[in-house]
């Protein structure tokens, strides 16, 4: 195929899920690969690399064998018209607090009939990128996806990148513009990126995708094991998922019933809205690690006997002699708060449901961060501005939510 007959990818990313994607893409001879990392130098080095290397993409079998998948993307780079002009499908496969600058660098150069794919995207993805598009948005096709497709990691940057396992399935969320023309089906052509696993399930409900995305875990987590936290250095880091106790479980079920609620909510006040993918925190548990969990007696048991979380930590900071205090400044909080629970509370203001529990947790952690982004029950600190919350982008009501 000719290189003007072929789907012109942009993967934006330099990190493990970004490595993923640039391999499995390049790897289809029908579609042409481009890479646009803006973190340091990392262009440089990658594209260094791959002038002497291929891009190898292992992946582990349930059996314990594996194979491996060998590819060269078109072009790695920091410049974003280069790697933005003329794309199909552009991936963000970034942390939430990055999509703002990549946004910034790339919107001049997205042209109509674009797919613009958060891999995930995270709460407030949508919000997000149709401020940052502005007109353009209308032309364009947003999606956002609830979680990336595999559990990977590199082994060696910008050469070898490990797939530990395939997700079955992923819910994607789309957002038409008004004028897009978008030939075929924009699920076939990411799902033709991705390969056959996971196939991909529509999500018809972009708001339902917002009030489920995962940040909801860790920060009732965070804040029901350190809220009490007197401060003094620990010798070993707490098992985080494994070491679940009744006052986490119930801060986690909490803030899935007040989504739940925000949800029928919606229902009510928008005639033939559909939020029945909004379902409890354990529901989501059963459904999505049913193999892999041993004891489903409630959510507490269900967290610290599940497989996949086998020995994962508090995110804790090294002192004096070996000893261990919680980082606060991690993702679980740094990230999971501003673009994850500020998000669902914005909504739920949105729709005149009370969030006591999302509250709290919140307030405290705006404390840990230094930020403002409440003041009493109400999202109007001076740091929402810092925030995905839909009120950031001038929201005013639900029908709003469901009027772009």
């Amino acid at each position: 195929m000719g290189t003007e007959n072929k789907l012109k990818v942009l993967v934006c990313g330099g990190g493990n899920g970004a490595h993923c994607l640039a391999g499995l893409s390049a790897s289809n001879p029908d579609v042409e690969t481009r890479v646009l990392t803006l973190f340091a130098d990392e262009a440089e080095r990658w594209s260094k690399i791959l002038q002497d290397n291929d891009l190898i993409v292992t992946m582990v079998n349930s059996d314990g064998s594996s194979r491996e998948i060998k590819s060269k993307p078109t072009l790695v780079t920091k410049d974003p018209k280069e790697a933005a002009s003329g794309a199909d499908v552009i991936f963000l496969v970034v942390p939430a607090f990055a999509h703002e600058q990549y946004f910034r660098e790339i919107s001049p150069f997205v042209g109509d009939n674009t797919l613009i794919v958060g891999l995930p995207g995270q709460a407030g993805f949508e919000f997000q990128c149709l401020y940052m598009l502005g007109e353009k948005a209308k032309t364009c096709i947003v999606m956002s996806a609830e979680s990336l497709p595999w559990a990977c990691r590199i082994l060696e940057f910008g050469r070898l990148v490990q797939i530990l396992g395939f997700k079955e399935t992923l819910g994607v969320s789309k957002l038409q513009g008004s004028q897009s023309n978008v030939k075929g089906s924009p699920f076939d052509t990411v799902q033709k990126v991705l390969g056959p696993k996971p196939v991909l399930r529509e999500i018809q409900n972009y708001i339902a995708v917002n009030l489920m995305a995962k940040s909801i875990i860790h920060p009732p987590l965070m804040y029901g094991k350190w809220s009490s936290y007197d401060g003094t250095p620990l010798k070993e880091k707490p098992l985080f998922y494994q070491g679940v106790d009744e006052k986490q479980a119930k801060l986690l079920s909490g803030v899935s019933d007040e989504c739940i609620a925000i949800g029928k909510a919606i229902e009510k006040q928008i005639p033939g809205i559909d939020m029945s993918e909004v379902i409890h925190i354990f529901d989501w548990y059963l459904a999505y690690y049913a193999d892999q969990i041993t004891d489903k007696t409630n959510l507490m048991t269900a967290m610290q006997t599940n497989k996949a979380y086998d020995g994962l930590l508090h995110p804790m900071k090294e002192v004096e002699n070996g000893q261990f205090v919680p980082d606060f400044s991690y993702r679980y909080t740094a990230e999971d708060v501003p673009f994850g629970l500020v998000v669902m509370k914005g909504i739920g203001e949105l729709a005149g449901v009370a969030t006591p529990v999302m509250d709290e947790i919140i307030t405290w952690a705006q404390g840990k961060l230094q930020q403002e982004y409440m003041m009493g029950s109400q999202l109007s600190g001076k740091d929402v501005s810092k925030t995905r919350a839909p009120q950031r982008f001038g929201f005013k009501s639900v029908q709003q939510l469901f009027d772009v």
